[in-house]
């Protein structure tokens, strides 16, 4: 490990709370992570627009009290193209400077199906936030293959497309060896996309249920992390397992040629950070005001 690197963009995403006590553990986790100084925040979407309104609320106090850029997710699942542009809208108000525009999935897990007079996929919903000029638009990307992929090279092409249509920047799902994200960068480049594509980055919690998880999303699990993580039989050493593999794979991506990182923190912080203190990220002065 080189660790030589310290200066790589950082961003950080978070859902929003749906109670008062995931209300402090969400403010907890910002104001925590908001010393790592990232250059943007990303706040969740629940499936159908399940948590708009608190999305919605959640972007609005993280732009204005914590005075970090935030991307708001907006997904096409269940509304409008009316209504998913007012929520664009809203999110413009509410100090949001960034949109992470997804096709979404269906919240009873059923293949998407657009309503009539929704925004058919992805590409479409980023064309019309692309011709409102508002917004930085990024997109997601797949190093293993979309469950909704037909073809080997499908996750290429509509990554493309998006681009094409006016994406600014991708963010891919996590995965956990750094070949991975290498081969996919390269693939892409090979398909004449230029636009950067930053690696998700997701510090294990749980691995049973990060397992399970990545199997519902077609992120793929090496066999080598089931052993190491059966040996991790203590609540300390997993931490410590999980944070060593973190760093160890941001560094070699690092080493690779990547600028930026985009960690998953089911707003939970303490990994996260640890991994970044360890890639030498310097912390700074809480940038909280006032959360009322």
């Amino acid at each position: 490990m080189n660790l030589s690197d310290k200066n790589f963009g950082l961003s950080f995403e978070v859902f929003p709370p749906r109670s008062l006590s995931a209300s402090f553990k969400l403010w907890n986790t910002i104001e925590q992570l908001a010393t790592l100084d990232p250059s943007f925040v990303s706040v969740t979407y629940g499936a159908g627009g399940s948590t708009r309104d608190i999305t919605k609320s959640a972007v609005q106090v993280i732009a204005k009290e914590y005075g970090i850029d935030v991307a708001g997710h907006l997904t096409c699942v269940d509304a409008s193209r009316e209504d998913v542009l007012a929520v664009a809208q809203n999110y413009a108000e509410s100090g949001a400077k960034q949109i992470v525009a997804l096709r979404g999935d269906s919240p009873d897990g059923t293949p998407f199906q657009a309503k009539p007079d929704g925004f058919q996929s992805s590409v479409e919903l980023i064309e019309a936030l692309a011709k409102q000029g508002d917004f930085k638009i990024r997109v997601a990307a797949y190093p293993h293959p979309h469950p909704d992929a037909k073809t080997a090279t499908a996750d290429i092409d509509v990554l493309k497309a998006k681009f094409d249509a006016g994406a600014d920047s991708a963010i891919t799902q996590f995965f956990f060896e750094p070949e991975d994200f290498l081969r996919f960068r390269d693939s892409a480049a090979c398909a004449g996309i230029t636009g950067k594509i930053i690696p998700g980055i997701l510090p294990v919690e749980n691995w049973a249920k990060t397992k399970n998880f990545a199997k519902r999303c077609g992120a793929l699990t090496p066999d080598w992390l089931d052993k190491a993580y059966e040996n991790a039989n203590t609540k300390e050493l997993h931490d410590l397992l999980s944070i060593s593999i973190c760093t160890e794979l941001c560094d070699d991506l690092i080493n690779e040629g990547v600028e930026d990182l985009h960690f998953y923190t089911l707003n939970d912080p303490s990994l996260t950070k640890e991994v970044c203190r360890a890639l030498g990220r310097c912390v700074a002065t809480p940038r909280l005001t006032n959360v009322a």
